[in-house]
């Protein structure tokens, strides 16, 4: 799996976009109330970030999220460089919704990022304490579903105003 997370300087975090392994996106993956209405679900051969994903997180919920949002005419993204952010679909969107990227060098992001060390080590850190906890109740594998539920409760509090 993976998650593609954008905190913004109003100290609030956009919906993520949630990549699991899979060919097609099957709603039993989860139970109502596992899955918060304003998150997207993605699906990639491998649970990666892909070019299609790239732009889909772009469209849906970057450009949902922060149009209505912003002070004057730009937007700007900052981005971690990697491929599916580079792409001719990607720059021309952000051309025709005046959003200006700035990428960081390749495997620069853990130094030139702070939200790396702020936000994103506050999310793992609680992430990994739900999973132990899981484990001390006897469930030893997490699934899509259990997933979920365990990343919407650390989310939550890792990505409040206060810690962004």
């Amino acid at each position: 799996m993976t998650v593609i997370e954008c905190i913004n300087s109003y100290r609030w975090a956009t919906p993520p976009l949630i990549i699991f392994e899979g060919k097609v996106h099957i709603s039993t993956w989860y139970k109502e109330g596992d899955l918060p209405y304003d998150w997207t679900i993605g699906v990639s051969d491998n649970g990666w970030t892909n070019n299609e994903l790239g732009i889909t997180w772009l469209c849906t919920v970057f450009n949902k999220y922060t149009k209505d949002c912003t002070k004057g005419r730009y937007r700007l993204l900052v981005l971690d460089g990697h491929k599916s952010h580079i792409t001719d679909e990607f720059k021309q969107f952000c051309r025709q919704n005046d959003i200006i990227t700035l990428c960081m060098p390749p495997h620069s992001s853990h130094i030139l990022q702070p939200l790396d060390v702020g936000c994103f080590s506050s999310l793992k850190n609680l992430y990994r304490q739900e999973v132990a906890s899981s484990i001390h109740l006897g469930i030893n594998h997490v699934d899509k579903q259990e997933f979920l539920s365990m990343y919407k409760h650390a989310c939550t509090n890792a990505l409040s105003s206060n810690n962004i």
